[in-house]
């Protein structure tokens, strides 16, 4: 009878030590923060990730009732609907499509706050598609920096408007055999299907998707452009929500001969010998960039003292086989020749690539 009472003990006593030691080991598993272990620790970690990321975009949209919407790459829109963006950042710059400035827009209203920028449309278009973006301003004393730039292209999509309205009805693309080209007919919605067409002789121009590609926010854009690429040009568009096809602007499109540098000028005199009394005028010329505006600037005998007559002007001439040139000219007259007058003539021509100099001397017939 003892021998049992013994063993039962025994064994009792040893259940305990185990349910102590089980214990021990639950509490050395169980997490250092208190979490409970059905809320894995993991899932905080992706959850701190997620908002760093999302913290990198500072640009928002106002919704109803105080609510905002974290922009990404793109935004549509219907129209008539005031717009309300926000960025965060106590000194904020904002860009818009130039579209609202050309015209000095007051629909447009942009505003700084204490803890945030502010951009304000009231009833957009479908002519205020385009890329908004905002950054925040870093100042040491007069220099500045942006950092942490947002951008997202809104569309404002109208049924009736398929292409972004432009106030050009005729507009002029210059192709370069060293850069891309872009035809930009644009559209306010991107599922509008696209199709770019030559009106002589009348064709589709095929997009491989290579050589040339459509992009919504940006048009037809040629890779490798050549002088076959010239001509008179149009977009098609067609929508689910539209029967009818909508035709965009026209587009011509000139092949650019001279390459980008700085101006290539000539200088020439109606007369390098003159007499006393005559009259006289020197040409100084610059072949360049259709695009590209040319500025001048005069040395002569009698300068400041002996007054002269500065015309300058600028006009496309095409110069065969596709090519287009811009000539620039500045021509100076001198009437009423004196002594003072003799001597020699410098004319410099700028461009945003240089500038150069050229000189002609005029001499007395004496």
């Amino acid at each position: 009878m003892k021998l049992w009472v013994l063993l039962t003990l025994a064994l009792l006593l040893l259940e305990l030590q185990n349910g102590a030691s089980r214990h021990v080991k639950r509490q050395k598993d169980a997490p250092e923060n208190g979490l409970r272990l059905g809320r894995k620790k993991v899932n905080s970690k992706v959850r701190n990730s997620d908002v760093r990321g999302k913290a990198q975009t500072i640009l928002t949209q106002v919704l109803n009732k105080g609510r905002f919407l974290r922009l990404g790459d793109t935004l549509t829109l219907n129209p008539g609907k005031t717009l309300e963006l926000r960025c965060k950042g106590t000194k904020i710059g904002w860009a818009y499509p130039s579209y609202l400035d050309t015209f000095n827009d007051s629909r447009l209203s942009i505003k700084q706050h204490e803890k945030f920028g502010q951009l304000t449309l009231t009833s957009p278009s479908a002519a205020d598609t385009g890329e908004y973006s905002c950054w925040v301003v870093l100042c040491d004393g007069e220099e500045c920096e942006s950092d942490r730039v947002s951008a997202t292209y809104i569309y404002f999509t109208d049924k009736d408007e398929l292409f972004v309205p432009s106030a050009i009805h005729f507009e002029i693309v210059y192709l370069r055999p060293d850069k891309s080209a872009t035809v930009p007919c644009r559209v306010t919605t991107p599922k509008a299907s696209v199709s770019l067409h030559r009106e002589v002789p009348p064709e589709e121009v095929f997009a491989d998707g290579s050589l040339i590609s459509y992009n919504p926010t940006k048009g037809f854009i040629l890779q490798k452009p050549s002088p076959e690429h010239a001509g008179a040009f149009y977009c098609k568009a067609n929508s689910t929500t539209k029967t009818t096809p909508q035709v965009s602007t026209k587009y011509q499109l000139l092949y650019v001969e001279v390459p980008s540098g700085p101006p290539f000028a000539t200088i020439e005199a109606s007369s390098n010998e003159v007499s006393g009394g005559d009259i006289f005028n020197i040409t100084c010329s610059v072949l360049g960039e259709p695009e590209v505006e040319v500025s001048f600037s005069w040395r002569y005998p009698g300068q400041d003292q002996r007054p002269v007559s500065i015309h300058d002007s600028w006009r496309l001439i095409n110069r065969g086989m596709g090519h287009t040139t811009r000539i620039s000219q500045s021509v100076m007259t001198v009437d009423d020749v004196e002594t003072i007058d003799f001597g020699n003539y410098i004319c410099t021509a700028k461009n945003t690539h240089g500038e150069t100099s050229v000189a002609t001397l005029v001499n007395s017939y004496d």
